[in-house]
């Protein structure tokens, strides 16, 4: 159910400026006068947004496609609705998982929104009404991860520690198929033209399941460690990841790409004891690739350069997700969630 809430303090909080003597106040207006700083780039209220409002740490966020809404979920289980602009009000709350909430994703639309939890089920959400319009279930254990399919039937993929991954058309109570893994699945993603879910674990390696053939048709291996985060680009050619091994690698999977798929290699962000699953993201022209860290920095590269254009401070705690805004240069951080405007 959709809950509207009331503005309040603790729902969004933009710092308020110290009182200063009238002295240095005058000084201040006459140093604004003299140089006004850059221009913003963006409608964003100001450089830096801090949205609070959750009670545990948070996993996850999305924009709405539109740019006007993000939706946050967490340990909490509750899927907050936030605006983006003005004073970034959480105007709503989703409820109905009994665990925590480990992904979120809209669908192309944004009509519907996809939530993975603990709970062993997902959730469609009605993102207009906030109404729960289906709950896929069929894993055994924690789902980890879920992603909606671009075009065509609204299929969904979902990953879990079960071992399998299941594919769900969202008209029918259960799954369409069930691709058996060896080991625990941390992160799912379709390509572009949903006829193949990739799939990355605890077995370090990046799966490719065609859905035609219901098989397994390649893997690709070059992470030392657990894969925790998939993000497919804008244009379908390339697959971001991010693992345990203090890597994050871009991946060519066109279909007539070479047998060595790897083709880039970022590095800077950090895995911990806590084995979070830290995700990762495009920007959407691709010229930029964020991912989660957890040293409680935000790191943003440059794709074409592999140089690191931020290193982001102001976290307590692990960096769980780094998701761009669909058209300005803006985007969300979590644990807490931080609005920044990238210049």
């Amino acid at each position: 159910m959709i809950e509207p809430k009331k503005r309040g303090a603790e729902m969004a909080v933009v710092p308020a400026e110290v009182k200063r003597p009238r002295t240095e106040l005058v000084a201040a207006a006459q140093s604004q006068l003299s140089a006004m700083g850059p221009p913003r780039s963006s409608s964003l209220q100001a450089p830096i947004m801090l949205l609070s409002g959750h009670e545990g740490e948070v996993y996850c966020c999305k924009f709405h496609p539109n740019g006007a809404t993000l939706a946050s979920s967490g340990y909490d289980r509750l899927i907050l609705l936030w605006n983006v602009y003005g004073d970034c009000e959480n105007y709503a709350t989703l409820k109905g998982h009994s665990g925590a909430v480990m992904e979120l994703h809209y669908n192309t639309d944004g009509s519907l929104l996809f939530s993975a939890s603990t709970d062993k089920t997902v959730c469609v959400w009605d993102s207009e009404t906030g109404e729960r319009v289906k709950r896929l279930k069929g894993h055994t254990s924690f789902v980890n991860s879920c992603f909606p399919a671009r075009r065509g039937p609204q299929l969904a993929c979902t990953g879990s520690d079960d071992g399998t991954v299941k594919l769900w058309d969202i008209r029918k109570k259960a799954s369409v198929h069930t691709f058996q893994n060896t080991y625990q699945v941390l992160s799912v993603t379709f390509n572009d033209t949903s006829d193949q879910i990739i799939s990355g674990g605890i077995d370090n390696d990046i799966k490719v399941w065609d859905l035609r053939q219901n098989k397994l048709i390649y893997s690709m291996q070059g992470h030392g460690d657990s894969v925790t985060g998939l993000s497919l680009s804008a244009d379908g050619s390339y697959l971001l990841s991010n693992s345990m091994d203090n890597s994050v690698r871009v991946w060519d999977i066109r279909p007539f790409a070479p047998k060595e798929r790897c083709v880039k290699i970022f590095q800077g962000n950090v895995h911990n004891f806590e084995k979070n699953l830290l995700r990762c993201s495009w920007s959407s022209d691709g010229s930029k690739i964020a991912a989660g860290s957890a040293d409680r920095f935000v790191y943003i590269w440059d794709t074409t350069s592999r140089r690191i254009l931020y290193k982001l401070p102001g976290h307590a705690g692990s960096v769980n997700e780094v998701v761009f805004h669909p058209e300005e240069p803006i985007g969300k951080i979590y644990i807490y969630i931080y609005i920044y405007i990238f210049f």
